[in-house]
């Protein structure tokens, strides 16, 4: 149970909570494994629970009958997904899956409900973690229906410096045929692209770190 308070502790989702708090939710999650590749839940099946990752990642996903995958979201290590179809009472929205070894916390829906009521200061931990979710999605989804491929990559590698700290070495943490997927775009493209912002001093990549080199001349391409 140490274990697990530390790592809620650490969470965006949990951050802030008394000691006391934390330590209650720790007593009632659970720890699961997933292997590269394992399903977690599949999109229609009824929400049960939501997930904090300790570490690995989790790839969020919609897959048509072809079997063709669009990434709406990748979870890294002290975030959670699939909150709200818990509180909604619906089924899961999309899939879940392992995109490395991966290891997560389970809230069960009905054992969480009874915390939330018992303790309102995560009430309001929640609301602020959906509205930057919110955000995100949005930003997504008007980068995907406006943005060129250059802007959309621009705008996600300063997403993800600010997402990280800030800092000007961003890392990659998925392959970047994931990341091709996320952006809507081809892994030639996305290559052909990165290519291009590092001949223009934008950027420089070391293998999965890329350097912002120019954050004013990225903001100017993103828009």
């Amino acid at each position: 149970m140490e274990k697990s308070a530390t790592i809620l502790a650490q969470s965006a989702l949990f951050r802030g909570l008394s000691p006391e708090d934390i330590q209650q939710l720790a007593g009632i999650c659970s720890e699961l494994s997933l292997a590269r590749g394992q399903l977690l839940f599949a999109e229609g099946t009824q929400a049960s629970g939501f997930y904090v990752v300790v570490e690995g990642q989790m790839k969020i996903y919609k897959s048509n009958s072809e079997g063709k995958e669009k990434i709406l979201h990748v979870s890294g290590p002290g975030e959670s997904f699939a909150e709200v179809p818990v509180f909604h009472g619906a089924p899961y929205p999309a899939n879940a899956a392992a995109i490395q070894a991966t290891r997560l916390l389970c809230f069960p829906r009905d054992a969480f409900i009874v915390a939330i009521t018992n303790h309102p200061s995560l009430s309001l931990n929640m609301m602020g973690n959906f509205a930057m979710k919110l955000r995100r999605f949005s930003s997504q989804i008007e980068d995907l229906a406006l943005k060129e491929v250059p802007a959309r990559i621009a705008s996600h590698l300063l997403y993800l410096s600010e997402a990280q700290g800030g800092d000007d070495l961003v890392k990659l943490r998925i392959a970047k045929g994931q990341l091709a997927n996320l952006l809507g775009t081809t892994p030639e493209t996305l290559s052909r692209v990165f290519g291009r912002l590092s001949e223009q001093g934008m950027i420089r990549i070391d293998g999965k770190v890329v350097h912002l080199l120019d954050r004013e001349a990225l903001a100017e391409l993103a828009g």
